[in-house]
Formats: structure tokens, C-alpha cells, sequence
């Protein structure tokens, strides 16, 4: 198949991209870098021509609320038009379990945007829920980190490998649109604080962490809000495989 990974340069998408062109596929990359602009649309047309299905795994750079919904909406607009233009068969969205179970996190009301715009859309559509990588500890860390040390909230998560994810990706957009997919998580829950404190020594970094309620993760993420269904879909790559590979 001719398929399309938009935001095919990032963490997800550029593994998106290879696991399909290991099955296959023929490829085509959708990035602002690479010439192709989701906000005004400016080469997407050529670059969906002849295209069967769509991955969106882009990303927003952090913003507010209304700036998060904004761009979230500008972007799935535009790509959703284009592909109705091309005759494209398939939408699959990567999003994140519990988007819907708490409504505080900025970045989260974007997400449920994206949500409603695909499935509302004119595009038959997949839209695959997964808990978060297995890198985003160190990555919330490096948010806050100042002078040594870094605040980072004590979420309870079931963090999944990026690998495994862009292998389900890759899976669904090969096959029929099939709604939501059941979630996609790792096999162990884990401590968010923990995962950032051991992901930060394996890769020689000394940061003190300040468990702390006060950044972009309030109380309503805690608990279990972030964990996945009964039904999900567990993946193998534990968080201590993951990190022995990061030495």
C-alpha cells in the first residue's frame, strides 16, 4: 500500500515510517521540515496523491488550553480535507487513554478536539488510544529542570514502548478502519517519578526530582485515570528492557 505517516520525522512517526517500509509499504513522509505544512496545507495535496491511508502521529509544542485545541483543530481540518480530496481509505489517529477521563491538562483538550474532528469527519477512521512511552518521564523532567533539579508529578502509568506502538500503527493502517481500538499499553504499571529518576541515571544524568502536584499534571490525573481498559491490547516491552537499551 501507499500510505502517509504525518509527523513522520518525530519519536512515533519516524518508527511508524520504517516499521511500514519493513512490511512493504511505500512510504511517504509528511513534515513540516520535509516541505509539507499541516497548519496552511501548503504540499499536502501532492504529497497525498495516490495515498490509501494516513498515520497522524504529530505533536504539539506546548501551549495553553485554546492554543492547544487551536492547532490540534487546524491541523486535522486541514489533513482530513486533503485526504477527502485524494480518495483516502483509511485516518488512523494515535491519541492517548484517558483523554476523555479528566479535563484540566491543556494539552489533553487538543487531543479530545482531534478526537471529535476524526470521528465526525469524512475520512473512515481508526483512532488508537495508548498510556504514555516509556520516555516521557525524562521528557516531563526536562520541562521543569532548572539548576539541578526538576518537578514532576507522581502519576501512576503503564508506560508502553515507542517501538511497540508504531508496530500497531503500522498493523492498523495496513488493515480496515475499525473505530477506537482497544488501548494499547505496556505489561507493568509503573511510578512516574521512579521511571524519571532511573531513565535519567541510565543515561549519566544527575537530577534531583521534586515530586509535586503543580505543573501540567494536577490531581485528576491521579489514581488510576491514566491506566488502560480491561480490554487493552498489552504490548512486551517492559520499561527495564527499554532502559537497559538506553546505556
Amino acid at each position: 500500500m501507499r500510505i502517509a505517516v504525518a509527523g513522520a520525522t518525530g519519536n512515533i512517526g519516524a518508527r511508524t515510517v520504517t516499521a511500514l517500509e519493513q512490511q512493504g509499504h511505500e512510504v511517504v513522509r509528511i513534515s513540516r521540515s520535509l516541505g509539507v505544512d499541516l497548519q496552511t496545507g501548503e504540499g499536502l495535496d501532492a504529497a497525498l496523491d495516490g495515498v490509501q491511508a494516513v498515520v497522524d502521529a504529530t505533536n504539539a509544542p506546548p501551549a495553553d488550553r485554546a492554543a492547544s485545541v487551536a492547532y490540534f483543530g487546524t491541523t486535522t481540518r486541514t489533513l482530513l480535507a486533503a485526504e477527502e480530496r485524494a480518495g483516502v481509505r483509511h485516518h488512523v489517529l494515535l491519541s492517548i487513554v484517558g483523554v476523555g477521563r479528566t479535563q484540566g491538562n491543556a494539552h489533553y483538550a487538543g487531543k479530545r478536539e482531534q478526537e471529535r474532528l476524526v470521528a465526525d469527519g469524512p475520512v473512515p477512521w481508526t483512532i488508537v488510544p495508548t498510556t504514555q512511552f516509556h520516555d516521557f518521564a525524562a521528557m516531563v523532567t526536562s520541562w521543569t529542570e532548572q539548576d539541578g533539579a526538576a518537578t514532576i508529578a507522581p502519576l501512576l502509568v503503564q508506560p508502553v514502548a515507542p517501538a511497540d506502538v508504531a508496530a500497531v500503527l503500522a498493523e492498523v493502517a495496513a488493515g480496515a478502519p475499525q473505530g477506537r481500538h482497544v488501548d494499547v499499553a505496556g505489561p507493568e504499571t509503573q511510578d512516574l517519578v521512579d521511571m524519571a529518576r532511573r531513565t535519567n541515571q541510565a543515561r549519566g544524568r544527575e537530577v534531583r526530582l521534586v515530586p509535586s502536584w503543580s505543573g501540567a499534571f494536577g490531581t485528576a490525573m491521579a489514581g488510576d485515570v491514566l491506566l488502560p481498559g480491561e480490554d487493552a491490547r498489552i504490548m512486551p516491552t517492559t520499561f527495564d528492557k527499554w532502559l537497559a537499551e538506553q546505556h
